[in-house]
């Protein structure tokens, strides 16, 4: 594979003529992190039920306010590119979820306009939004129903409370109101991700479109499911859905009991649509059952199901229920991949599905009745996507090139139109560093893969000084996408050549691989890092070995941890002149009780910790830290309850009494990750001079 430029060929830029213009500029910079914080960014491509409209979202950041609004816009695909898009949400306003009517004339959207989150609509032909809602409480996700007629609502209640959603505001306010702030609790979850618990329950209701008042009371759908429908912290309506006549509705959901934290038993509930007749379709299984989605004639449902049980990063396999039998059959047992979701196709023959595949994460069509998978998008990584009509509407991202919106065929080999810019078209002073896929041979011989990423400026002969950049999860991948958080292109920006491993335990490369990693994640990675390294530095001449930083967070923050005490040659010479550390696991132990995910900790280490103490220590950095002596700069928030700050401060700690030079960066209102714009501007510029400390630039 050759060093490239641009995934997406220069001709689709035609359809872009003013932002293709400005690409004639010559590029006089790298890219940095206030480009990054800053730049717009498209997400949400949302077809008209005759796939002849598309609605996107358009992100927007206010410098001065450190906030960022996002607003609706559409694109008349008949007209090709004789329109350009247009705002289609009211101006001023910050929404989120489109959706359109089941008559394609009209748009749903989200919005706090009124002083809450509610639902609105506004006609595509224009007109005032009408807010269709007005709840008591904040409406947290909605989803229509196959004909249009309902809506499902997410709320956050007190279980106790049922449908009152009166009562859980006063619940609120009275909370609120108290003159003393201790909570009691009785069970786990006590916190998640980054928020405390309060008693409520995310939980399901129904009510009725089409009338002129505005929605004020709901029928609840969940109330005879313990759970949480949307999971927390992530979830959403995905895991829920309407029966074709409207008369039913199926949901992943996990018990929330005092098991939860080391559970990763979702369950699918079928319920009728009065909230009533709740029962388990999924039982049998005590691992993850997810995205639940029913055939055009309501007799089969197709979901996704992994087999091992507290195992988070098993592989989701393709499911189909014969509802009346309760049978159900794999569809692809041949396919090594992860399925991320399910979209049937019109005629219902095929799923369209995203999954991770080699440093990439195409888009697949699945022959239901064959199991056959066949790519569809490749090139870099489908964000999302959505499919009506003969048209398919995808968001693709690469290294290089941020979320483009793009329409084409439904079987992806018609002419691609870019809806929206490239970063390199917003961006046309800035110059891209180059980059390739490499492999060779890791842990037991296997091959794995990684990414070399060039400077911006780069001139054939000359040595760069490195950023090795380690990927958390354990199980995810640095592949060929783009983030706002850690973006090769920052480090290429600042003059710095980027490696990237895909060690053992990476999604992508078939599920023995990503299984490689439970219960050692100290030497089987660490041999795959060590090899990669090597590789690299033997085949790209332009890597500066002597002249390298290494950076991760989260697993990639436990890794520089265990390098720190562990990555040293016989003369005990170490690989690197730096290293950072962000949110990392340092002493393992401590971590096993404080963490809230359980399951997490106890899959990962073989057991709970009192049940097998020895693989809760076998790669813990802090029993290793007589041999820290490599500079390094250790970030964390407040608010990461997944890996708690404490973790941070004790390995700072280490490192001041060890005397090795250290600093530490303290976020005291960010979580597991930094997501204010300024916050971001901060970190980088605080990674970036450590770099520059250390390797020069």
């Amino acid at each position: 594979m050759k060093l490239r430029y641009a995934i997406l060929p220069l001709a689709l830029a035609l359809s872009l003529p003013a932002m293709a213009a400005n690409t004639a500029k010559p590029a006089t910079r790298g890219f940095e992190v206030r480009d990054m914080a800053y730049m717009d960014r498209y997400s949400s491509p949302t077809l008209s039920p005759d796939g002849r409209v598309l609605v996107f979202a358009k992100r927007v950041v206010n410098k001065d306010t450190n906030k960022s609004s996002t607003s609706l816009w559409m694109r008349n695909l008949a007209t090709r590119d004789h329109t350009p898009p247009r705002q289609v949400s009211p101006e001023g306003w910050n929404v989120n979820s489109p959706a359109f009517s089941t008559d394609g004339q009209s748009l749903y959207f989200m919005s706090g306009k009124s002083g809450s989150m509610q639902l609105y609509s506004i006609a595509l032909n224009g007109g005032e939004a009408r807010q269709l809602t007005d709840f008591v409480l904040d409406v947290d996700g909605y989803k229509l129903s196959p004909d249009g007629k309902q809506v499902a609502l997410a709320f956050a209640v007190f279980p106790e409370c049922k449908a009152d959603l009166v009562c859980s505001k006063k619940k609120l306010d009275d909370v609120a109101a108290r003159k003393a702030t201790g909570v009691v609790f009785d069970h786990l979850f006590i916190r998640h991700w980054d928020t405390w618990a309060d008693g409520r329950l995310n939980r399901v209701f129904a009510a009725k479109l089409g009338g002129q008042a505005k929605l004020t009371s709901a029928t609840l759908l969940s109330g005879d499911i313990t759970g949480d429908i949307p999971s927390k912290p992530f979830g959403d309506l995905s895991d829920f859905a309407w029966s074709p006549d409207g008369k039913q509705v199926a949901m992943s959901v996990r018990q929330s009991n005092h098991e939860e934290p080391w559970s990763t038993n979702f369950d699918i509930w079928l319920v009728n649509a009065d909230g009533k007749g709740a029962r388990n379709l999924t039982a049998a299984n005590k691992a993850w059952d997810a995205g639940p989605v029913f055939s055009s004639n309501g007799k089969t449902m197709y979901y996704r199901a992994m087999k091992r049980p507290g195992f988070e990063a098993d592989r989701f396999a393709l499911m189909a229920m014969d509802l009346a039998t309760g049978k159900t059959r794999e569809i692809a047992p041949d396919w090594d991949s992860s399925a991320d979701g399910i979209t049937l196709s019109q005629d219902g023959k095929r799923i369209y599905t995203t999954a991770q595949n080699m440093g990439e994460h195409p888009l697949f069509s699945v022959e239901i009745a064959t199991g056959k998978a066949t790519q569809v998008i490749g090139d870099g990584s489908i964000s999302a996507f959505d499919i009506a009509g003969s048209t398919l509407a995808f968001s693709r991202n690469t290294m290089q090139t941020g979320d483009v919106l793009t329409v084409t065929g439904l079987e992806g080999d018609d002419n691609q139109r870019m809806i929206t810019p490239t970063a390199q078209q917003m961006l046309p002073g800035v110059a891209w560093g180059e980059y390739e896929q490499f492999e060779f041979k890791g842990w037991n011989n296997d091959t794995v893969h990684g990414y070399v990423v060039k400077p911006w400026n780069y001139k054939p002969g000359k040595k760069y000084p490195v950023a090795f950049l380690i990927h958390g999860g354990p199980q995810g991948s640095f592949g060929d996408g783009w983030s706002y958080r850690w973006n090769p292109q920052t480090y290429a920006g600042q003059g710095y050549a980027v490696v990237m491993i895909d060690f053992h335990g990476s999604t992508g490369y078939g599920q023995a691989f990503t299984d490689a990693i439970s219960q050692h994640w100290g030497d089987r990675p660490l041999e795959d890092l060590q090899k990669g390294w090597d590789a690299a530095q033997k085949k790209y001449a332009f890597l500066d070995g002597g002249k390298a930083c290494a950076l991760g967070a989260s697993y990639g923050g436990f890794m520089i941890n265990w390098i720190e005490g562990n990555w040293y040659d016989k003369a005990g010479n170490a690989p690197f002149k730096c290293l950072v550390s962000h949110d990392g696991v340092f002493e393992n132990h401590a971590m096993s009780y404080a963490t809230e995910e359980l399951w997490f900790s106890e899959w990962e280490n073989g057991g709970t910790p009192y049940d097998n103490p020895q693989g809760h220590q076998q790669f813990n950095p802090s029993n290793h830290v007589a041999n820290f002596k490599v500079p390094m700069l250790v970030v964390h928030g407040q608010q990461d309850f997944r890996i708690p700050v404490e973790q941070g401060i004790a390995l700072f700690s280490a490192l001041q009494r060890k005397g090795v030079p250290s600093k530490f960066l303290y976020f005291p209102d960010e979580n597991h990750w930094v997501l204010k714009p300024q916050n971001s501007v901060q970190w980088h510029d605080n990674v970036n001079a450590w770099l520059k400390q250390y390797i020069g630039q």
